[in-house]
């Protein structure tokens, strides 16, 4: 960040603090930049904070705090007895946000959820990739595009959905953040004036919030949305406070110059909670941490090679060390809170002389191999470097040569996923959707090889058996099918499977009417500051 950038920014969130008296504001003290301001070419939950839950709307929404789905954007819905068919019928009235260069001439229709739907289904719809470098993870990750066999505008006011088999999770898939809509009107703006980019710079949705401006790795403005169809918000202003370290962002916490501040460090929470100034939330994070292999390149595509790692690293001493009695060894790829989990799997046990044998047996000598520490902290990842360091001393002891590399945020997201990306990745995930699919098939499915998928694992006896939990409504016959799955990934070891860990979220005692999200995102619709 530069000078001028660093004084434009810290000017900005002073001018906010001390604005008129009438105007509520609220700073966020966030832990990194968005990599865009359209949901749904990411995954990451820091962008879906910036973008999805100010700015945007879905069909169907998460009520706040809870993983129950609620209408959104379509007031009511109905299924055919097959599964196959799903109706939507949208609330009228509803209408986008104006900026400056913007000014809708319509309210939201059944033309946007066509738009914002079959720019990520149809390779040849002109938006579908407007910016260079677009694609469409989550989308693709779920198989959306051989799922929906099609979108209908029954009429203005009426959506129909043909799928081409039955999908449990479909509409808890559709209140997820990549299912946001946008306005179709906007990007034929946009489209007019050549500028299809902004799209995912200026945003325009029909959210609590709009969008005022940005200014990259320092600081986001936005304004509550007086048009908002559900009421506007108790905050005239939000400030998202870019802020990546999170020393600095407890100590802007605590001299008053944040409002709220997620993923304090663990060795910080105990000095937050005795602050009588400041809130303490937790809760157990819906997520997990892992390691995952690139199972296309050798000697990583044997599964007895991933194991022995595994036995060599010492999973408890990463808890004590980086999470410091905030998280738990994790054995499964699905955290414990979620239902399908499956507590009989047994774990890795950690074996160095055990590991070091199998790697020989299966030929693998003097291996040197990178490990990829993210450069931001996460929910589910405290500090992925020093969990970086722990592994390389632990592979070490097995005569393994690790080299710790890492990128930019947006960059390590994107590198990571390259089916010819070498060596072993630190990342997690925290669920989207309350549902195992939204772990199992997103991460570890076929489907999302060369995406999210950054084992590139693809498994045929994995995949059957997510694949047919998808498409069954029965809760029982999906749960022993996802276990016998967590079994097969067990197994096959495409993952070191790291930690869950527990979610801190501290705030000014002043802010009210904050819940945290058992999904990780941060909403700020319904907060309000007390005087």
């Amino acid at each position: 960040m530069t000078i001028k950038t660093r004084f434009l920014a810290a000017t900005a969130i002073t001018l906010a603090l001390a604005g008129g008296a009438s105007a509520k504001t609220l700073v966020y003290c966030s832990e990194g930049s968005p990599e865009g301001f359209d949901p749904a070419p990411y995954t990451a939950g820091t962008t879906f904070d910036a973008s999805s839950q100010p700015v945007y709307n879905r069909l169907v929404e998460f009520e706040n705090g809870t993983t129950k789905v609620i209408p959104g954007l379509a007031e009511s819905w109905e299924v055919s007895d097959d599964g196959l068919e799903y109706t939507f019928h949208l609330r009228e009235g509803v209408k986008f946000q104006t900026i400056d260069g913007f000014t809708p001439s319509r309210d939201f229709n059944a033309d946007d959820v066509l738009f914002s739907f079959n720019r990520q289904k149809d390779a040849d719809n002109p938006w579908h990739e407007y910016t260079a470098g677009i694609v469409y993870e989550y989308f693709d990750a779920m198989d959306m595009g051989t799922l929906i066999d099609s979108i209908e505008k029954v009429d203005d006011y009426t959506v129909k959905f043909t799928l081409t088999r039955p999908e449990a999770p479909f509409i808890a898939n559709l209140a997820m953040d990549f299912a946001s809509i946008l306005s179709a009107e906007y990007a034929e703006t946009l489209d007019e004036a050549g500028r299809k980019e902004d799209l995912n710079q200026i945003p325009v949705g029909t959210g609590p919030f709009q969008f005022v401006a940005y200014q990259k790795d320092a600081v986001i403005r936005y304004q509550a949305n007086p048009d908002y169809w559900r009421g506007k918000q108790p905050i005239d202003d939000l400030i998202f406070a870019i802020t990546t370290d999170p020393a600095v962002r407890m100590q802007k916490l605590m001299a008053g110059e944040c409002h709220v501040m997620p993923y304090p460090s663990p060795a910080d929470v105990e000095a937050l909670q005795s602050d009588d100034a400041i809130t303490v939330m937790e809760q157990p994070g819906l997520n997990v941490a892992y390691l995952a292999y690139n199972t296309l390149q050798a000697p990583f595509d044997k599964p007895e090679v991933r194991r022995a790692l595994n036995m060599a690293m010492n999973k408890q001493a990463i808890i004590d060390a980086v999470f410091q009695g905030t998280g738990q060894v994790a054995k499964n790829p699905i955290p414990p809170t979620m239902w399908s989990y499956n507590d009989a799997v047994q774990d890795d046990a950690y074996d160095p002389e055990a590991a070091k044998k199998m790697l020989e047996d299966a030929g693998v000598t003097d291996l040197s191999m990178k490990v990829w520490a993210m450069p931001v902290q996460r929910p589910y990842m405290p500090n992925a470097r020093r969990t970086a360091e722990l592994i390389q001393a632990d592979f070490a002891e097995v005569g393994v040569t690790v080299e710790i590399v890492s990128y930019e945020w947006g960059e390590y997201l994107k590198k990571s996923s390259d089916k010819e990306r070498d060596g072993a990745v630190i990342l997690g995930w925290t669920g989207d959707n309350g549902d195992p699919d939204n772990f199992m098939g997103v991460l570890l499915g076929c489907a999302a090889v060369g995406g999210s998928n950054r084992a590139n694992w693809c498994d045929e006896d994995f995949n059957a058996l997510i694949e047919k939990a998808r498409t069954t409504s029965d809760e029982a016959e999906r749960t022993a099918l996802y276990e016998e799955a967590q079994l097969r990934f067990k197994d096959q070891a495409p993952w070191a499977t790291l930690a869950h860990s527990t979610v801190f979220m501290p705030m000014s005692t002043n802010v009210t009417g904050y819940k945290m999200n058992p999904l990780g995102s941060h909403r700020f619709d319904g907060v309000d500051i007390a005087e």
